[in-house]
Order: C-alpha cells, then structure tokens, then sequence
C-alpha cells in the first residue's frame, strides 16, 4: 500500500498499482517494459489514463503501417501528450529558477544585521510556513497544479534566501555557496549511481527509505519541542558532534529520495504518462534539493559554531 504521508509518498506516476511502477518497473540497464505491467498501458486494468479497446480510433485504422520487418500487425502512429525528458528538465529549471530569484531577492532585500534580523526572520519564517501549505495541498492533489507548485517555489526561495543570508553573514562566511556545491555534488553523485546500476531503487529499497525518514522526522520534531518548551538546544540533535552525525544522515536521506525520484521520472517516462505529470518530478525534485540543501546548511553551521 503506497503511504498517504504528502511529505514521504513522493507521488509516483502508478496511481493504483504501488509506488512508480515497482511492481515491474525498469531502472536504467535494465529490460525493456512490459505492457503487463506498466500501469499506463492502453487498457491495463487500474490505469486512470487507458482507453478502452472499443474507443481506440487506432483499433481499426486503415492508415496505420504495418511493422514490415517483424511481419506485425497495424501500428497506431505514436501518442502525443506524453511525458518526456525535455518536459522534466523544463519544469523542473522552472520551478527552480523561481525558487533561486525569490532567494536573491530576500537576501538582498531582508537585512539581517541586529536592526532588521527579527523583522526579516519573521518573513522568512511566514513564508516557509505559507510554502509548507502550498505543498502539503498539492500533495494531496491527484493532478498537479503548476501555479501551486511555483508559489510554493517563491515562498519557499524567501524563506531560503533569509535562513542563508543569516548562516552566511553571521554564523559561517561563505555558507550558501558551500551549501549550494554540496547539493549539486549529491546531485550528480546519485545520478551518476543510479544510471550506472549501483543503486537499485525497489520496493524494499522504498520501505527502507521512508521508515528511516519517518523516524528521522519524528526525532527532529520531539527535539524542536524540547528545544520549545525546555529551552537551549532540545535533546541536542541539532547541535555539538550529535548534530553533525543527524545532518549527515539527513544528507544521505536526501541522497535516498533524489534516487526515487530519478525511478519516479524514468517509470514516466517508460511508461508514457501524461505531459502533465512532469510537473510532479519537478516537484518532488525541488522538495528534495531543498531538504539537502537545507541538511548541507545546518552541518556547515554546526561546524563552524564549534570551532
């Protein structure tokens, strides 16, 4: 059963046979999809987007060329509206660029200096609290919004872009830009795993993740009400030599839900889901750049406040 949670079920383009396509899903290397399988298939039973047989206007087709070199039958010319990587890639720099420009434009216009620090934290914290419902309502959304997922990208920039220029100006010099290599380091570590065959997203590989993120979750949330209602640093997690060891096992979580998120585009893409569903991989990839990033930043600032 593919969890409800709008933060830990990184929606995966199968709606009703488990999460993106595990159940025969391709990785890279791997072979070739199976219509049996694949949840977007015309006809498969489950699929919210299959045409029954009587409606195909390919079924009889008398335009349609035979395959001559295997001796099939008709084949319907290719299906438009499908996903594909350019789609991905577009919506995703999308999301992301507007995420980046609300960042700069908090940092340069939301001093943090002891004048204007409560003031401009105060709006980062609004606006974070504002993205964490924009997104917790899209998530529970079965088809993507884009307005939704770009405000959620701009009000979630804002709330980065003051939390950074805080660790930057105060805490570490140069911060954000060591916080922003560390994410792309991850970025292309991963990707190049997973295209390599190294990383093997399945569904054991799934339950893992996301019991450890849930635990993981859990444990910051009773820290924070520690923190709250007893003062100081809470239980500790988030400080001191326990601090660095909870930011690199959010890293590394991190790491674990770019490598679903990577299995969430290429089961889209295999099993051509609708054009719009790549708004859902720009999604989730923003969600989860933005927790490394967030991860990255917390350690450098842990780090630097030790020394």
């Amino acid at each position: 059963m593919r969890s409800r949670n709008p933060v830990f079920s990184r929606r995966g383009f199968s709606r009703d046979n488990g999460y993106a396509g595990f159940n025969a899903a391709p990785q890279a290397g791997g072979p070739a999809v199976a219509t049996q399988a694949n949840p977007y298939a015309q006809g498969a039973q489950g699929n919210p987007y299959a045409q029954p047989p009587a409606d195909n206007p390919y079924a009889q087709n008398p335009y349609a060329q035979p395959d001559q070199q295997f001796g099939a039958g008709p084949q319907a010319p290719a299906t438009t509206g499908r996903m594909t990587m350019d789609d991905v890639v577009v919506r995703t720099a999308s999301t992301l660029g507007v995420l980046v420009v609300t960042a700069a434009l908090a940092w340069a216009l939301l001093p943090v200096d002891d004048a204007n620090i409560g003031r401009s934290y105060g709006i980062g914290i609004g606006a974070a609290l504002i993205g964490m419902v924009l997104a917790l309502v899209q998530s529970f959304k079965r088809k993507p919004t884009p307005a939704l997922i770009l405000s959620y990208a701009a009000f979630e920039g804002v709330f980065l872009g003051v939390v950074s220029s805080v660790v930057d100006n105060r805490i570490a010099d140069g911060a954000a830009m060591q916080a922003v290599i560390g994410t792309m380091a991850v970025f292309a570590g991963v990707l190049v795993a997973y295209k390599a065959g190294w990383i093997r997203v399945n569904r054991r590989f799934y339950g893992f993740v996301m019991a450890a993120a849930l635990g993981f979750v859990l444990l910051m949330m009773v820290n924070l009400l520690f923190a709250v209602f007893g003062g100081g640093d809470g239980l500790g997690f988030r400080s001191g030599a326990l601090g660095v060891v909870f930011g690199v096992i959010g890293v590394i979580l991190g790491a674990c839900f770019l490598a679903l998120d990577f299995k969430q585009v290429e089961d889209g893409l295999a099993y051509g889901a609708p054009r719009e569903e790549a708004w859902f991989a720009a999604f989730g990839l923003t969600l989860t750049l933005v927790w490394i990033y967030l991860e990255f930043l917390r350690l450098i600032a842990i780090l630097n406040s030790n020394d």
